[in-house]
């Protein structure tokens, strides 16, 4: 069977109507005149393969791969017999690259990615970077965006889209802000690894239409990609969450300048894969009706692409939970784009996979795709179509994608092929240049006008949030025997002092340099890379009713934990980065917990009301509050006293803080004595602070809290805590470096108090750690005292399963006699009689806070401010070195 397609052209018999699982090649063929009214452009590459012919994969987290053939190609009507212009040839001449193609609302202009050739000799850094282009249609005239040389190869810029006021929105390695703020930390600048270490992050960018004016609007840890505008002026994007434990890319939103970001879609929603798979939403496209167009596939996509599905974004915050305003909407939230039968997961798929889509806009609800039919192989390399026996047959495998150019009409399963396929080439990144509706224009927030004018000069944003108990639009008691938020933030029903969240702390990312910058070996990150490297920007109290309010730097990824009175993590770890800009007040309703049962939405204003917290409760005051802090109906009581403060002094009381301080503000002297005051200040260390003496004065926006193991937390071991009676006379020796060491005073040999060493000096097992820090972090083997009085590690026989004695054996499996003795060769193991003292999980995680608590072996024996410095650097992952330029260079 062969089909005709438009323009004449013939294909084999391979693709059958069967072989496109439903919904492939349906209908007429004959040429369509309303495609016809608008040109189409896209990109035509050759398909690429490894030394052996395998089609490789290419993983989206590579984003800035480059391979060489690939061209923009325009033709001036939607039709296989439209002559084709290759664009870009005459520039790539072959040997270049071009991706991520967008066209203007107007349809008179295209932008897109492209990279020149490689330049032969030359080193990595001396190539040819990605760089945003611009086509004029009607002209033919091409440009690259950014004029000068210099300029233009400062970074690699991908994903241009063009804004409604007629700037140009992109992602970009340059992390123009990131870097200036390198340099305000008094490092030098630099691109940020993401969080693999593999890659310079992405992150958007925007510019004025003649390359001018870059300014960087979004602040991760890894890459923000394929942004897209919607109807409402904001910007919707991929964001690569790829914090500890989390790995995977769902949809996020923001302001055109970075204000309001905000987790739009999908963090629950990724085991959606046509089996349950993993899936990642990527290159979202505004569809008419309000959805989204996402292409749904693996990181490395199997046969290079994925699922075209809808999302319905405005009611959804993920496939099966409905936003606050659409509660009891039974969803899904996602559906198919097409009526092919698409698997998401490796080998063939009956349906075929797409590579691409764009929404016509033309009020027919059609999409222009990149489409594969699925096909088979035989040993010999023949053909065959996915239908019954061959899908069944083991020795018949996946043919390569055959990826071409399709108008698909979802009213009644039709597919008007376009651009004829050719065996080896890929056809993707296909838009219409059809005008579209100009979406909303959203002018950037400026001082006074959306920004508060006193944060932008002072760098900073501020964090609200109106309960950490909260949970996902449920009362969290965190542990508590309180049954509501009422009775949470009532001062007299629940003291200070039954309250379980009492502190916030503000985590920061720190830039990780490729090694060109700095070689940082593993072992600086310590017993786990999991968390990289980490400061500490800010502590901040905790009102009554959970809410909080405090003034973070802007500009940088940032997280959070909820601390209790002593300064330690309560629960898991915030697994996503957020950000502020200058002068913005960023509203959080609560927390999420990302592990919960029952999907949630998480991040999104409107996708849960917030609980009835604050000082007002059915619009009267609590009657047990501080009648000094009247409170405005819809406060939080965060918003209520630091609104009362800024009236009376300088509004100190939102800045941040080095150290977790409280003051009981809201008790009512008249009815209850209030909780006394406390702090756990670096000023109390009598070791090294891991701050600067200016930001223990005052903190500010560039104050940052970075421990290094060896400079603040060693040396806690040989602080002197010596007992004396009021004589003077010894009573006792508690200093931690003292028992805790493999000689006594008099530098006899002892086992160490409780098979812990503390003692000075390198590791046997890792010459970059101090062995204490090997001691807290690792398993250890027991030791003990040999008839020599020597210290040696404790052994014992290794049995077999029957209990017999296990002995040395040869190659040939010959017992290994003792040359001395002439007996066989006990195999010996060591006794691991304990796990590590230490986890770099959180404070609690381990055993060694909890000898310092009461009842503890060790209660009082070290301060508070001590415990509170050793259990914020395990909370945020007890690396040994928290700057990549502290480390020692060989």
């Amino acid at each position: 069977m062969k089909i005709e397609w438009a323009g004449g052209v013939l294909l084999t018999s391979l693709i059958l109507l069967a072989g496109c699982g439903g919904g492939g090649l349906e209908g007429s063929q004959e040429p369509d005149p309303v495609v016809q009214d608008f040109g189409i452009a896209y990109v035509k590459r050759a398909l690429p393969v490894d030394e052996q012919g395998g089609v490789q994969s290419e993983d989206v987290r590579d984003a800035v791969d480059f391979r060489p053939g690939g061209d923009l190609y325009f033709r001036p009507f939607a039709d296989a017999g439209a002559p084709e212009v290759n664009v870009t040839g005459e520039i790539t001449q072959g040997m270049g690259d071009v991706r991520d193609v967008t066209v203007s609302w107007d349809a008179t202009r295209l932008l897109f990615a492209l990279r020149l050739p490689e330049i032969e000799g030359a080193d990595e850094e001396d190539q040819p970077t990605w760089n945003i282009w611009e086509y004029e249609i009607e002209s033919g005239a091409l440009r690259r965006v950014i004029a000068s040389d210099t300029l233009a190869e400062e970074g690699q810029d991908i994903s241009p889209r063009y804004l409604p006021d007629g700037r140009i929105l992109f992602a970009s390695t340059r992390q123009r802000r990131s870097r200036a703020i390198l340099l305000d930390e008094g490092k030098p600048q630099f691109s940020a690894l993401d969080e693999d270490l593999d890659n310079p992050a992405l992150l958007l960018h925007v510019m004025r239409a003649d390359g001018t004016e870059i300014r960087q609007i979004s602040f991760n840890a890894s890459h923000d990609l394929d942004p897209v505008v919607t109807p409402d002026g904001k910007v919707v994007f991929s964001r690569w969450d790829n914090m500890g434990g989390r790995n995977e890319i769902s949809l996020y939103r923001m302001r055109p300048d970075g204000v309001g970001l905000e987790l739009l879609y999908g963090a629950h929603s990724h085991a959606s894969g046509s089996e349950g798979d993993l899936i990642q939403f990527m290159e979202p496209r505004t569809m008419p009706d309000g959805r989204l167009l996402v292409l749904a596939r693996s990181f490395a996509g199997a046969d290079l692409g994925g699922d075209l599905i809808t999302v319905d974004v405005e009611r959804f915050a993920d496939d099966l939970s409905p936003i606050a305003d659409w509660a009891g909407l039974a969803g899904p939230a996602q559906a198919p784009a097409t009526r092919h039968a698409i698997s998401t997961v490796e080998g063939p798929s009956p349906g075929g996979r797409f590579l691409s889509g764009f929404p016509l806009w033309d009020g027919t609800d059609r999409l222009l795709v990149s489409w594969t039919p699925c096909r088979l192989q035989d040993v010999d390399g023949n053909l065959l179509p996915c239908v019954e026996p061959w899908l069944s047959n083991p020795e018949l495998t996946s043919a390569p994608p055959l990826y071409s150019l399709f108008v698909y009409d979802p009213l009644d399963g039709t597919q008007l092929p376009v651009v004829p396929p050719q065996e080896g080439v890929l056809y993707t990144d296909v838009v219409a240049a059809a005008p579209r509706p100009l979406p909303e224009v959203l002018l950037d927030l400026q001082p006074g006008e959306g920004l508060d004018p006193v944060w932008v000069d002072e760098g900073v944003g501020v964090l609200h949030i109106r309960s950490v108990y909260d949970l996902d639009g449920v009362f969290d008691p965190m542990g508590a025997p309180v049954s509501d938020l009422a009775t949470m933030a009532d001062p007299l029903q629940t003291p200070p002092d039954q309250r379980p969240a009492r502190f916030l702390r503000v985590i920061k990312a720190v830039p990780m340099p490729d090694r060109d910058v700095v070689q940082v070996p593993g072992s600086a990150f310590g017993r786990s890379r999991g968390q990289l490297m980490r400061e500490i920007v800010a502590y901040a109290p905790i009102e009554p009713d959970g809410s909080v309010m405090v003034k973070v730097p802007a500009n940088v990824p940032l997280t959070l934990s909820v601390l209790d009175a002593r300064g330690r993590r309560i629960g898991g770890r915030h697994q996503n980065w957020f950000q502020v800009q200058a002068g913005e007040k960023l509203e959080c309703n609560g927390c999420h917990d990302h592990a919960a049962a029952e999907p949630l939405p998480h991040g999104r204003l409107d996708a849960r009301p917030p609980l009835n917290g604050g000082a007002v409760v059915d619009g009267q005051p609590f009657p047990n509050a501080n009648p000094a802090l009247v409170a405005m109906a819809g406060e939080s009581m965060a918003e209520t006293r630091i609104r009362i403060s800024c009236e009376s002094d300088l509004c100190r009381a939102l800045d941040g803080s080095p150290d977790p301080l409280f003051v009981d503000h809201w008790t009512d002297p008249e009815t209850a004595l209030p909780a006394p005051s406390f702090s756990l200040a670096y000023r109390d260390l009598r070791t090294p602070p891991p701050t600067s003496a200016a930001c223990l004065d005052r903190w500010g926006a560039t104050c940052r809290i970075t421990i290094h193991y060896e400079i603040h937390i060693h040396p806690l071991w040989g602080v002197d805590r010596r007992v004396f009676d009021e004589l003077g006379n010894l009573l006792e020796d508690r200093t931690c470096n003292t028992c805790h060491s493999p000689a006594d005073a008099e530098g006899n040999a002892q086992v160490p108090a409780a098979q812990l060493d503390l003692a000075d000096g390198p590791s046997d097992q890792e010459p970059d750690h101090f062995k204490s820090y090997r001691e807290l972090m690792f398993p250890d083997n027991e030791l003990e005292l040999d008839e020599n009085g020597l210290l040696v590690e404790r052994m014992v026989q290794q049995v077999d399963g029957e209990g017999n004695p296990v002995f040395v054996t040869d190659e040939e499996g010959n017992l290994v006699l003792d040359p001395v003795t002439g007996e066989p060769i006990p195999v010996l193991v060591p006794v691991r009689a304990r796990g590590p003292s230490m986890s770099t999980a959180s404070a609690s995680a381990g055993t060694f806070m909890a000898t310092f608590d009461a009842g503890g072996a060790h209660e009082g024996w070290l301060e508070p401010a001590e415990l509170r410095l050793i259990a914020e650097w395990l909370d945020i992952g007890g690396q040994y070195y928290n700057d990549p330029f502290a480390v020692p260079v060989d």
